[in-house]
């Protein structure tokens, strides 16, 4: 695994309710409920200090996903964002 490229993140604007997880290759994937924000990490420690940083430090606010969790990062932009982006995209 190449951690050169982790970790990925996409800041948040507001507290959010956050998903976190494991993706396919094992990295630690935090996205907020509506997919506007998250990011990829190394580590389980900075992939939720990550969230709780985002969400105002509410850890009721940050939810395990069993199994494997993939980064989605379509799925909340504008239509207008998404013009010419297919609307499911993974980050594997």
């Amino acid at each position: 695994m190449k951690q050169s490229k982790l970790p990925s993140i996409v800041p948040c604007s507001r507290p959010l309710q956050f998903r976190m997880g494991k993706d396919s290759r094992g990295n630690w994937v935090v996205q907020d409920d509506q997919g506007v924000c998250g990011g990829l990490f190394v580590d389980r420690k900075h992939a939720l200090r990550f969230a709780m940083l985002e969400n105002g430090s509410r850890p009721q606010a940050v939810v395990m996903v069993p199994g494997i969790f993939e980064l989605d990062i379509g799925r909340g932009a504008s239509a207008h964002d998404n013009a010419n982006v297919p609307s499911q995209r993974k980050v594997a």
